[in-house]
């Protein structure tokens, strides 16, 4: 599905961008899908539906209403789209991150759609997807599908390249796992962030070690990402899904190989969120620092 000198580029940078992935028909299906709980949500004023593990499937941010919807956050929409399942576990998207992958065969871990709807609070602070799902060993991609249009405007993916080769930071202050890195590790580490944006059916592929963030959407253009995490095939997860679906573990590519890869590597392990995101964990923190 891709070129060596990508795998190449994506090696040595923790990112690929590869546009045109899906069709503009596979896209205009999962916008629809999408476009149809953003509806649902104009009824709510706090997160609802339920997951397997009880926690709410839909998440909102505080600056939601009716008239001004602000869904940031889908857990697991592979389990009540089909077209987000197929496009999961079946399409281009999957294929790509195996190959990224490298291993013998890759697995979904989980997915999730992450949205900043028109002129919305939602901002993601710096942190490594890694110390969120550790496993055995770090081959793991993170796919971001582009469902709108994604620009350096409206609050884009912002990453680190080549940060994936360098250290795992500590996702802990003060006891508390707050979901991303220190003020210092960010004022050392973070201060030359390229952004990842493209037209709708792009997708970004990201090593799970590669420091990335994002800011709030000021714009008048929603930024909807479809989000599915791989992982190789040998990799043994070391702490509980963060987002556990009937579809977790899914073979998406390759064989089973029977075996566990390890490699060296030194964390804390994460804590599950309570509420119904990460993004929760991150709030939690700023509010208890403010």
């Amino acid at each position: 599905m891709i070129e060596q000198w990508q795998i190449d580029q994506y090696n040595e940078q923790g990112y690929l961008i590869v546009e045109d992935v899906l069709s503009s028909e596979q896209i205009t299906a999962l916008q629809k899908d999408f476009d149809s709980w953003v509806e649902q949500s104009r009824h709510h004023q706090s997160p609802w539906g339920k997951t397997i593990d009880g926690r709410s499937r839909f998440d909102i941010e505080s600056d939601h209403t009716s008239n001004h919807p602000s869904l940031r956050r889908v857990a697991s929409p592979t389990e009540i789209s089909e077209v987000f399942k197929n496009t999961a576990l079946k399409s281009a998207v999957a294929q790509i991150a195996s190959q990224l992958v490298g291993s013998s065969g890759a697995r979904l871990h989980h997915s999730k759609v992450n949205s900043k709807l028109p002129n919305t609070a939602t901002q993601v602070k710096w942190h490594q997807d890694f110390l969120f799902t550790p496993h055995s060993n770090d081959d793991l991609v993170t796919s971001l599908l582009m469902i709108s249009d994604v620009t350096e405007e409206n609050g884009p993916l912002q990453v680190i390249p080549g940060s994936h080769k360098g250290s795992l930071f500590s996702h802990w202050q003060d006891d508390h796992f707050t979901g991303y890195v220190s003020e210092q590790v960010e004022q050392e580490n973070c201060q030359q962030p390229v952004s990842c944006f493209g037209p709708a059916g792009s997708v970004c592929f990201m090593h799970t070690r590669l420091l990335h963030a994002s800011a709030p959407n000021h714009t008048d253009a929603p930024r909807t990402l479809f989000i599915s995490v791989y992982a190789a095939e040998d990799a043994l997860p070391l702490a509980e899904n963060p987002l556990p679906s009937i579809h977790a573990e899914t073979l998406v590519w390759g064989e089973e190989s029977g075996e566990i890869r390890l490699t060296p590597n030194q964390l804390r392990l994460p804590q599950k969120p309570e509420g119904a995101s990460f993004f929760v964990q991150q709030a939690e923190t700023n509010q208890a620092s403010a």
